[in-house]
């Protein structure tokens, strides 16, 4: 069995900078260190953050006064700031500068009367706190399908902002189409460069091997973006971890492709190269 692994995988910029500020907060001893949500979608990622003593809620209404709360990579709603700093809680805001960037595009634009337009999962955290700084106003598009339900108002000025995980090739028919609907709308193509260097990296390796290992939690956006590209290709495997691994079918195949999520540690992606070279 040959292995490759691809030129990008595992954690990018944004949620290793939010894991080590993370970290320093629960390294640092005190009590009292919340996570408002999972900081990454990573299981066993998270684990041990919360071994280490950090309690993960789903409400800011769930931290008590004057405790320290994480604002995870996601990025929140404004209103999440307006509620913490009436409870006096601390905030350490381990928002993504790219999703911060998001934030800041759409407040602006909805200020000046634009409607938002969000092409994204309309469930997924990222969006949802996007959606967070235009009051909740937004238009989100997951599918290309989805435009056929939309009566646009073409009375109405347009601004277009994209989750930064979404696939570039969905992003591009959807704003083709956008162009063709619209009379004045402004693009803003904030997939993240990490994301599309991920996703072609993934794409190629997907053609010089006979199947995929895609490593990352089930619930990770990007990370399932990975699987459906390289499913184009050869069949492929998503798992969380070595243990998912099925042996007999690994053994099909001579040539063998790793990609992983942003949300994947590197110690998870040792561990599958680890098993895989002792198979």
């Amino acid at each position: 069995m040959n292995i490759k692994i691809s030129k990008n995988a595992g954690f990018c910029f944004g949620v290793k900078r939010a894991m080590k500020m993370a970290w320093d907060e629960v390294e640092s001893g005190d009590d009292g260190i919340y996570a408002l949500g999972p900081l990454i979608h990573n299981k066993q990622a998270v684990d041990k953050y919360e071994e280490k003593g950090l309690k993960t809620v789903d409400e800011v209404s769930d931290v008590p006064p004057n405790m320290n709360m994480i604002i995870r990579s996601h990025g929140v709603a404004e209103k999440i700031y307006n509620e913490a700093l009436e409870k006096d809680i601390n905030i350490v805001d381990t928002t993504c500068p790219f999703v911060k960037k998001i934030h800041n595009i759409a407040n602006e634009h909805y200020n000046k009367g634009y409607k938002i337009i969000v092409i994204g999962d309309a469930k997924h955290p990222e969006v949802i706190g996007i959606n967070g700084w235009c009051d909740d106003s937004a238009i989100v598009i997951k599918t290309l399908e989805e435009l056929n339900d939309i009566d646009f108002d073409n009375t109405l000025k347009y601004c277009v902002v994209a989750q930064t995980t979404i696939n570039s090739v969905l992003y591009n028919e959807i704003t083709d189409s956008l162009k063709e609907s619209l009379k004045e709308v402004v693009f803003n193509d904030t997939i993240c460069s990490a994301t599309k260097s991920r996703q072609q990296a993934a794409r190629d390796l997907s053609k010089e091997v006979d199947c995929m290992i895609v490593i990352g939690g089930k619930h990770s956006s990007n990370t399932q973006k990975l699987v459906k590209v390289c499913e184009e290709y050869v069949p492929t495997f998503a798992i969380e971890t070595k243990n998912e691994i099925d042996k007999d079918e690994i053994f099909k195949y001579s040539e063998v492709g790793i990609t992983a999520g942003a949300s994947t540690p590197d110690w998870i992606i040792e561990d599958v190269l680890e098993y895989l070279k002792s198979l």
